[in-house]
Formats: structure tokens, sequence, C-alpha cells
């Protein structure tokens, strides 16, 4: 079950399009098929993104999907630079209901 947190800079004054954006296409992604969890965060400068997907076929999908693209195509100049992309593998640890995002 792969997680992805993705963060991007904003360019100054252009955080609020970049949520805006967000908020447009968000719907379209968590309708997609595999996705547990599609969460977006902000400061003041940057949009970090939490994604948790089904399996690696669902992230393929949606790293490859229209909705991604179209994001991706709206908000390519309002970013001070690239996105850093981690995909990551859950390790349990502590209390299970405090140390694993949810699955469902």
């Amino acid at each position: 079950m792969p997680i992805v947190v993705a963060t991007l800079r904003t360019k100054p004054g252009r955080r609020d399009e970049v949520l805006a954006a967000f908020r447009r296409h968000a719907p379209a992604v968590h309708a997609e098929p595999g996705c547990l969890l599609y969460a977006v965060h902000a400061g003041e400068d940057r949009v970090t993104v939490v994604e948790n997907w089904a399996d690696q076929a669902a992230l393929d999908a949606h790293s490859a999907g229209a909705a991604l693209a179209a994001l991706g195509g709206e908000i390519a100049g309002e970013l001070a630079g690239p996105t850093d992309v981690a995909v990551l593998e859950p390790v349990p640890t502590g209390d299970p209901d405090k140390g694993l995002l949810p699955t469902t």
C-alpha cells in the first residue's frame, strides 16, 4: 500500500491559486479506483499532499491519469520549483491506531 508525500513550493503570493486548483481537482482524484486518501495541507509557501493508494497499480494509474495531468497543467506556473515526491511504504510503530494511516 504505497504512501505518497508530495511537497510543492509556491511562488510568493500564489498559494491560494494552487489551493483553489487542488479544490477543483481533488474530487476527481478521490473518485479514482484505489484512492484511500488524498489530503491537501498548506503552509505559508508550500502545499503538501499526503496520499494512500490501495496498491502500486492504483498509484500508477493515478500518476498517468487525467486528473493529475489537468492539475499539473493548471498549477505549473504557480510553483517556485519542482515538486518533491516521495513514495513510501508504511512502517507500523507504537499504537496500531495511531502508527498507521487508515486503510478505508
